[in-house]
């Protein structure tokens, strides 16, 4: 399973960006996708996540400001931010927690509970 994580950069506060998130080797048709996030000095933040079923979770800290999407032709998961804010500067992942669910526990998405990861892509935001 290989995951790669693309679509970073340096954005000002209030901009948009667009995720993307390459799958080889697992279908994401079939298994639920990840999104993470670490700043410096923080653990990482499970951020949105979608399922087989299409069904999409999203940390209370980026709802209204993610979107989670997939192509399942393209093989591949995006995650569309919106109206960006210097908190949200941070190295973003995305993984796979290997099973048709997104994994959720009291309304948060272990790190623990991810299989597979990808290479990150940094997100700055300038305020």
């Amino acid at each position: 399973v290989q995951l790669q994580a693309s679509g970073g950069g340096l954005v000002q506060a209030g901009g948009s960006l667009r995720l993307s998130c390459a799958a080889s080797g697992i279908n994401v048709n079939r298994y639920a996708i990840a999104w993470f996030r670490q700043a410096p000095g923080k653990e990482r933040e499970g951020v949105s996540c979608i399922s087989r079923s299409y069904s999409t979770y999203y940390a209370d800290s980026v709802k209204g400001r993610f979107t989670i999407s997939k192509d399942t032709a393209e093989n591949a998961v995006y995650l569309q931010i919106d109206n960006l804010k210097p908190e949200d500067s941070a190295v973003y992942y995305c993984a796979t927690p290997d099973t048709a669910g997104c994994t959720v526990i009291r309304d948060v998405m272990p790190a623990e509970g991810m299989d597979y990861w990808g290479r990150g892509t940094q997100v700055t935001v300038s305020s």
